[in-house]
């Protein structure tokens, strides 16, 4: 399993949780149970995934807010599109990965998985969350 593969599994973890609203251990290991995961390291990078989007929520919420257009608000983001956004600047913000990667691939997610505009949307806001960094 790849770093693309990983990172999608880890988006599908996400968006479950804005979904459900919470998430706890034995949801995540039902989840990787379901979707075949036994990867000591596909494990834990989705794990830490998803503790620090929780852990730095705030953050990350402020950090999406800021960089919307003057007349959107947060809450008319769908839930695909705020998971990869919450899934993106995670990772731009607090793991060392090269910024391009992540877009790249959040982006190509975003058409898999989000609307038509979603794609689009989600470039526009990473790009100006990397302007800023």
């Amino acid at each position: 399993m790849n770093r693309s593969q990983v990172r999608e599994l880890a988006f599908k973890l996400l968006y479950q949780i804005e979904i459900q609203k919470e998430v706890n251990n034995e949801d995540i290991d039902l989840f990787f149970e379901n979707n075949q995961i036994s990867s000591k390291e596909a494990k834990e990078y989705i794990e830490d995934v998803v503790n620090g989007v929780s852990k730095e929520a705030k953050t990350i919420m402020e950090e999406i807010e800021k960089n919307l257009k003057k007349d959107w608000e947060i809450d008319r983001i769908s839930k695909i599109n705020l998971a990869l956004l919450k899934l993106a600047i995670y990772e731009i913000k607090y793991k060392d990965l090269p910024f391009k990667v992540v877009i790249n691939e959040v982006v190509e997610l975003a058409k898999k998985y989000g609307e038509e505009t979603s794609s689009v949307f989600i470039n526009g806001i990473l790009a100006s969350v990397v302007k800023e960094a």
